[in-house]
């Protein structure tokens, strides 16, 4: 199948918008529910015990949740309590999770942070600026352990049908972690959890009697169920902040927020890649400072930055012929993340942080520091980012400077936006004309609360480049009911040249579409819902060649008891104007047209084995392949975990067979919810590496404590063998100044 990137598109578009427009009916606004918060003249004692304590007893109690699943539209099955308070300095939340089975109650994973929606857990949000797209998620199980993130552009990126591992436009921040606390018990009437958190740990607009956004989500495992208050559509989840309740009657104050956070770090390297064999021993230090301008607005410092204890990548094989996209897991570069990204996330992003510090062969370039100023003033998201890195004379790099300034202002509640944003690399050695700069404005419409359009313009400028050197997208979306429909187009130019970016291909125009339903069953035994859909994404160059094209209609079989079936079929289109290489077989110049099916499994993931996979069988180029990947969870209580994860590809082509195979084995055991082991141990059989990465940690709050890291990278090439082993020791402490 061939869509052109004209008329059919925009007219698949048009259609979309009718619909929508025809929809925006006074029938949308669902009922938002309300609460006042208590306002408490003296801190209760937390330690998870609620139905005893009177402070928490005096306070009236939310119970009326409703369910999303299984049973759509019903009241939650178990009777729940949620109450909301808070004092000068602390924001507080109880919830009592009662349960007529406690001894049924499970929980899976007591690391910070772990995924929540696979036990017996409770999560709320706030939404402490109230304008209806960004806030806080926290959550906990029954064994207390702590669970934080940020929610940007109400935890969603850009529309992206490729449906690659995302990039930092908009969604849901794991890697934000704040200061604060909660304690949970566990009894016969089920189980009970308070939390505490510091307002100086949150952003917000001070003053006298404020509203914020607000909701619940209980998860009951036994019955893979899931309740909110707000009884949102079919598809949302807790994270639609424009659909949120209502919180009133807090008085805020600026609480004052100085930390300062330094680390000292020993480190032994052992290179047995060089004969003889080379060792190093290292010892370094450095530090950050946070301060809040304003509650909204908060200042971070970094000098000598480090990040010994992040996870390494996940290996990947490229089985094709453009860019593979590595996420960004650096905690420092991921708080805020979402006010700097502008563009289509895993596929065109405008300013992609892992430019800093990291080569373009993934070796590390040393920070010498720099500075980020990140929040609100009024409705107006403000982020500006300025970074200097060392130089690397042995990879022939230069000092740089890496500067990002961005300004995003919000439209009352409409879900509106208009925004700019500057991205510059400057040189800082001897060499002239070094630099690369990227402008942009992007912009979303919010048409009630079923449909957007939104998109982006945007330009660079490099010495030697004169000519196309822009890009821009343009996508609609409506979303309301199950119904999930997209229409967009992108274009990026042959000067295109965002060098503090990330382009998967250069000099391409695309258009793409998405028909998403979910139908949910009343009565249908065990099946819980169904969900046809049809996506299509093609690629043109600026010959009008098309390069690639992507057909994929599939059905999603959604059983209650959480397993589930996808069974698809693709139609695809490959052009390749110069021959290229997967692993030594050569791909001839040639245009090939292929079919796929493809199937994926997925089991309950609230059981202890779980797996989900995902296979395809099919034309590729020239020959055909067969594909198998997926991953295996088990675990045991809440103390252990392991995930064994592979990717097989068998690939026979008329000039060559292949075989790709990379494995990940992850092992977690959790001491407490704050002391941990965990390893990722690699293989892949086309660059013959392993790689074992083992870290233990001991947590004291905000990521903050001792951190002891052993990486090991290892090849089977016996002449010029890689072998290197690095342990680092590293602690960090978090000083409240202004406590």
């Amino acid at each position: 199948m061939i869509i052109s990137p004209g008329k059919s598109l925009m007219a698949l578009a048009l259609s979309v918008f009718s619909l929508s427009q025809a929809q925006q009916t006074p029938s949308q606004n669902i009922n938002k529910p309300s609460y006042f918060a208590t306002e408490l003249a003296e801190d209760p004692k937390v330690d998870g015990e609620i139905i005893n304590d009177p402070i928490w007893q005096n306070i009236p109690a939310i119970t009326d949740l409703v369910q999303i699943k299984p049973n759509y539209g019903e009241a939650v099955s178990e009777r729940t309590e949620v109450r909301v308070a808070y004092s000068n300095s602390t924001f507080y939340v109880a919830v009592v999770c009662y349960d007529k089975n406690a001894n049924r109650i499970v929980v899976s994973d007591s690391r910070r942070d772990a995924d929540l929606n696979d036990e017996d857990s409770f999560l709320f949000i706030i939404d402490t600026y109230h304008d209806r797209q960004n806030g806080f998620l926290f959550g906990t199980n029954a064994q207390g352990m702590e669970y934080d993130a940020q929610i940007d552009n109400e935890g969603k990126g850009n529309f992206n049908a490729n449906r690659q591992q995302g990039g930092v436009i908009g969604g849901t921040n794991l890697n934000w972690d704040a200061t604060w606390k909660v304690k949970s018990q566990l009894g016969d009437y089920g189980w009970s959890a308070e939390f505490a958190i510091p307002f100086r740990s949150l952003r917000f607009a001070p003053g006298k009697d404020k509203t914020w956004g607000l909701n619940f989500q209980r998860n009951i495992s036994k019955n893979t169920e899931t309740a909110y208050w707000t009884s949102l559509p079919l598809g949302f989840d807790m994270k639609r902040l424009s659909l949120a309740g209502n919180l009133s009657g807090l008085n805020l104050k600026n609480p004052g927020n100085l930390k300062l956070i330094p680390y000292v770090l020993g480190q032994y390297v052992n290179d047995k890649s060089v004969s003889p064999s080379e060792t190093d021993t290292n010892f370094d230090a450095g530090a950050d400072i946070k301060y809040s301008v304003t509650p909204s607005l908060t200042l971070d410092l970094t000098y000598n930055t480090d990040f010994a204890q992040v996870e390494v990548d996940d290996q990947q094989v490229n089985l094709d012929r453009f860019n593979l996209f590595f996420p960004e897991k650096r905690a420092f570069f991921l708080e805020n993340a979402g006010q700097f990204g502008v563009g289509s996330p895993g596929e065109v992003d405008l300013f992609f942080s892992r430019r800093i510090g990291i080569g373009d062969d993934g070796s590390l370039v040393p920070i010498i520091g720099g500075a980020r100023l990140s929040g609100k003033v009024g409705q107006t998201n403000i982020g500006f980012l300025s970074m200097f890195t060392d130089d690397v004379v042995e990879a022939d790099i230069e000092k740089n400077n890496f500067t990002v300034a961005r300004v995003n202002h919000n439209f009352g509640g409409s879900r509106s936006s208009l925004g700019g944003i500057f991205v510059n690399r400057a040189g800082l050695g001897e060499m002239e004309d070094d630099y690369n700069r990227v402008y942009a404005m992007d912009g979303k419409w919010g048409i009630g609360n079923k449909a957007t359009i939104n998109g982006f313009v945007a330009k660079s400028t490099t010495p030697g480049i004169e000519k196309g050197d822009h890009a821009f997208k343009i996508l609609g979306n409506y979303e309301w009911s199950g119904w999930n429909i997209n229409a967009g187009y992108t274009e990026v130019g042959e000067g295109f040249n965002p060098e503090v970016g990330f382009l998967q291909r250069t000099a391409f125009r695309k258009p793409e579409f998405l028909v998403f339903k979910a139908h949910r069953f009343k009565n249908a035994g065990k099946m819980l819902e169904i969900r046809p859909h049809v996506s299509y994404r093609g690629y043109w160059n600026f010959d009008d060649q098309l390069i690639t094209s992507f057909l994929h209609v599939d059905n999603h079989w959604v059983f209650k008891s959480g397993f589930e079936i996808h069974t698809g079929i693709n139609f695809t289109t490959e052009r390749v104007l110069e021959d290229f290489t997967i692993s030594d077989v050569t791909v001839p110049v040639g245009n090939y047209e292929n079919e796929e099916l493809q199937l994926v499994i997925t089991t309950n993931p609230n059981n202890a084995l779980s797996f989900d996979t995902r296979t395809i069988i099919g034309g590729y180029f020239n020959g055909h392949q067969i594909t198998n990947s997926g991953t295996a969870k088990y675990r045991v209580g809440d103390k252990f975990n392991s995930s064994l994860t592979f990717s097989h590809s068998d690939i026979q082509l008329d000039t060559g067979d292949l075989t790709a195979l990379v494995g990940g084995l992850r092992l977690s055991y959790s001491f407490t919810p704050r002391i941990f082991f965990q390893s990722l141990i690699q293989r892949n059989n086309v660059s013959n590496i392993t790689s074992v990465n083992a870290r233990f940690g001991w947590l004291q709050n905000a990521n903050t404590g001792l951190f002891v890291v052993f990486n090991v990278v290892k090849d089977d090439d016996l002449i010029d063998a890689v072998d290197n082993q690095t342990l680092t020791i590293k602690y960090t402490h978090r000083f409240d100044l202004l406590n």
